[in-house]
């Protein structure tokens, strides 16, 4: 049986030295994870000690991303009741937007960078 965790708990670990978030009733451990985290650490950090569930799913995280995730599971959070809403299935996601999900902050943040370099 899986450790169980109270949100009381869960809600205890929000800084970069040890953060917790909870995703579909599951709690990991993303401490060893945060500065590794593609979308900065500030996307954990927002979240750390709460249920990141919507957030998580809102996203569109990729299969790979899921399994990394998988690695930092300690328990479950206690009490919690999934919502209507099932977790996405990312072999749903039709080719090509996955990718536009990576390429365009990362064109967004080349174009900001020579225009800071141009005109600064």
């Amino acid at each position: 049986m899986a450790k169980q965790i109270e949100m009381a708990e869960l809600s205890k670990h929000t800084t970069k030295g040890d953060i917790w978030i909870a995703v579909n009733g599951k709690v990991f451990d993303v401490t060893k994870y945060i500065e590794e985290h593609p979308g900065g650490e500030e996307q954990i950090l927002e979240y750390g000690g709460m249920d990141a569930t919507d957030a998580f799913e809102d996203v569109g995280h990729s299969a790979g991303a899921r399994d990394i995730l998988m690695k930092y599971e300690i328990g479950e959070l206690v009490g919690w009741e999934s919502s209507s809403r099932k977790p996405r299935d990312p072999k749903e996601e039709k080719d090509g937007v996955g990718i536009a999900r990576i390429l365009v902050p990362i064109v967004f943040m080349a174009v900001i960078a020579f225009v800071a370099q141009k005109f600064v």
